[in-house]
């Protein structure tokens, strides 16, 4: 196994040698890790591991045992064609975990369509059915020093009871009826249709086989969509966000605790200038720290800041709210003098840590690297984590807090080898603001053998380059013989207030500019061929390149997917509506749309859409389809046939997750840049039947 813990930023393929990104089957069957659990003595470390399915056609999760001491190799410890997920220790050792595996006591049960909780011992042996419910469980939450945990799982808004609910589910099923009532908003999320089932907290009674699942604070019902329970480590009180409802349709996110005892509930943030979700709860249990989002309008620029509040209440106490980053907490330090989070900067997501005292930060983890899944020793000398990057996915690591110095464990997943090398990249906006990008050249790429190009422009548009993503990958592009430039330009976090505001409502401004300018000097490289580069996004990154479409003609092709076209349609489409109603004037709507344009696009266009997209629906899509055949510079010709094309999924979603239409996806992509940028006639995915 390569332990090999170097940050160079050099590729280890080589022009003649092909890597897992060579091939669409290989990439689809790379390993995929995900998630790092920590039990209370530090002794254990448990990750998620996604490998494709015998059919290829989807992925199932196992958990994996990784030594925190990096001497022992990983090894599996669950196994099941259903996979598992949502692993948490409970303080006596035992493993929690989510699973549609069947009961093996009870082979024909049909609790199994559904995930269930389950149970593996700390002194080893099988995994055992904890509980199953008809509406499946959601996750599970634990405590640190208390053999506590919270489960979250869902009910049908009017069953009184899980046998009530049973009945109300299978009556639903058996008459045929999927029909939703709703008497509020929103009505879907990203891709699932809200309702009737609405999640709710229970307390988990493992021993108790009258009542396993104890509910709390009834009533609350839609109010916990979307919020994740922060259990204290003696497990006496959970916080979480509660989503209020307010007038035209409006909700916004107050921070309330549960006492998981009794299930009595008390809001104890509700503000109206921002939006309140908790984080960590000190080790004393006397403190949680409390995620501040500043509500947007027109004129309001969105920021993230941390306070610390008393668990019975009081006033917020800001943590470092001069810092010119946005904070995620991650964990206390065990004697409470600090908070270790993470933040988007520079092109990284390091690890900081903020004096609970004085509010100074300090930066801990010193490379390019972006981290997550953050648990601290309980020594406090150490913190273990997932870190990632453009030149590797998810790993396992062990971070010395005194010095800052990390060192890769023996995780479950290799390196794979990459098809080329990895830069950054800097030049000046408009207005001098810096504007950096990762860049990424394959091989052959040189002086003497300039390479096409390509600007991947992310989405977001809150968001950055700074983390390995399956989704997007720049290496299978590379493989290609593609250069693909990654920019950060105007609304990207990590480089401070300033590149949020001097974006914020004129979209097609600063973030356009910023990445013509990125352009400009990408194209200014000896190995850069000018003449052959061309644009692509995804969301808030297609809606930049269909901005760009609209705007130049210096791209030879644009591939643009899920992206947002005709803004006043958008708005009252999205499945959040009214967040988009207060961040945008109609003067900013008309300002900013790019079907505005559609009569001045002159570059050849890959639409791609899916179906069951909410967040950007798909009538963006089919509008734009549209509007490029019958108003553009290049229409449909007379005989019907056109020089763009429209790639549509009608079961996927805002992102493309099944992995034979993740090759359908880069197969297509691919033959209209080849077609396009290089002049090649490359063959479609004989998938599509044609």
């Amino acid at each position: 196994m390569n332990l090999d813990d170097s940050h160079t930023t050099d590729g280890h393929g080589s022009p003649d040698q092909a890597t897992p990104f060579h091939d669409l089957e290989d990439f689809v069957a790379l390993p995929r890790l995900s998630g790092l659990a920590m039990n209370s003595d530090g002794s254990r470390l448990v990750t998620s591991v996604a490998t494709l399915n015998p059919k290829r056609t989807g992925y199932a999760t196992a958990l994996w045992d990784v030594d925190p001491s990096g001497e022992r190799p990983a090894h599996r410890l669950t196994r099941s064609a259903e996979g598992e997920s949502g692993a948490a220790f409970l303080a006596t050792g035992d493993l929690l975990f989510t699973s549609a595996r069947p009961d093996p006591g009870n082979e024909a049960d049909d609790a199994g369509k559904q995930a269930s909780l389950w149970r593996l011992p700390a002194r080893g042996g099988e995994a055992e059915l904890l509980h199953s419910r008809p509406g499946g469980i959601s996750s599970v939450a634990t405590a640190a020093h208390a053999d506590i945990a919270v489960v979250v799982a869902e009910v049908l808004a009017g069953a009184s009871g899980e046998v009530e609910d049973a009945e109300r589910r299978t009556a639903r099923k058996d008459t045929g009826v999927a029909a939703i009532l709703h008497s509020g908003y929103p009505v879907r999320y990203w891709d699932a249709d809200l309702g009737p089932g609405e999640p709710r907290y229970f307390r988990l009674e493992a021993n108790s086989e009258d009542e396993p699942l104890v509910p709390l604070a009834e009533g609350i019902g839609a109010g916990l969509r979307d919020s994740h329970p922060e259990v204290s480590p003696d497990g006496a009180m959970l916080f979480t966000a509660l989503r209020l409802p307010e007038a035209l349709g409006s909700q916004r996110s107050a921070l309330a605790r549960i006492d998981v005892a009794t299930g009595e509930r008390t809001v104890l943030v509700n503000e109206a200038g921002f939006d309140a979700a908790p984080g960590p709860v000190s080790p004393d249990g006397r403190t949680v720290v409390v995620i501040c989002n500043r509500r947007t309008s027109a004129d309001t620029f969105p920021r993230t800041w941390l306070a610390l509040l008393p668990v019975q209440g009081g006033e917020l106490i800001p943590l470092a709210r001069d810092w010119d980053r946005w904070p995620a907490p991650a964990a206390w330090l065990p004697d409470g003098s600090g908070i270790l989070v993470t933040a988007d900067d520079d092109g990284a997501a390091p690890v900081f840590a903020i004096d609970t005292t004085t509010g100074a930060v300090r930066r801990i983890t010193t490379d390019a690297a972006a981290y997550s899944d953050i648990s601290v020793s309980p020594d406090g000398t150490t913190a273990y984590g997932l870190r990632s990057s453009y030149l590797y996915p998810a790993e396992p690591v062990r971070i010395d807090l005194g010095t800052g110095d990390t060192t890769r464990l023996r995780g479950p997943v290799e390196r794979p080898e990459l098809p080329g090398t990895l830069e950054r990249v800097e030049t000046v906006g408009e207005d001098g603001q810096p504007v950096k990008s990762w860049l990424v050249l394959p091989q052959e790429a040189s002086d003497a053998s300039p390479v096409p190009a390509l600007l991947w422009i992310h989405g977001g548009p809150l968001g950055s380059w700074n983390a390995w993503t399956w989704r997007w990958s720049p290496w299978l592009l590379a493989a290609k013989g593609y250069a693909v430039l990654l920019p950060d330009p105007a609304l990207s976090t990590g480089y401070g207030q300033h590149m949020i505001d001097r974006g914020w409502g004129q979209w097609g401004g600063a973030p356009y500019t910023d990445l013509m300018a990125a352009t400009d000097a990408l194209v200014q490289r000896a190995d850069i061929d000018e003449s052959r580069v061309a644009a692509m996004g995804g969301s808030f990154g297609g809606y930049m390149a269909n901005w760009v479409a609209g705007h130049t003609d210096r791209f030879t092709a644009i591939v643009t997917h899920a992206s947002l076209w005709a803004l006043d349609q958008f708005g009252p489409t999205t499945d959040a509506a009214y967040y988009w109603k207060q961040e945008m004037t109609p003067d900013m709507l008309r300002d900013n749309s790019p079907h505005h344009s559609v009569g001045n696009i002159n570059t050849p266009m890959l639409v791609i859409h899916g179906d069951k997209d909410y967040r950007v629906p798909i009538g963006e899509g089919l509008r734009l389809w549209y509007e490029l055949l019958s108003a553009s510079k290049l229409p449909a010709n007379d005989d019907g046939t056109t020089v763009h094309r429209f790639l549509y999924f009608p079961d996927e979603n805002h992102w493309i997750l099944k992995p034979q239409h993740t090759k359908v996806w880069y197969g297509v992509v691919e033959a209209f840049l080849a077609q396009h940028v290089l002049g090649e006639e490359k063959e479609l995915p004989p998938e599509l039947g044609l």
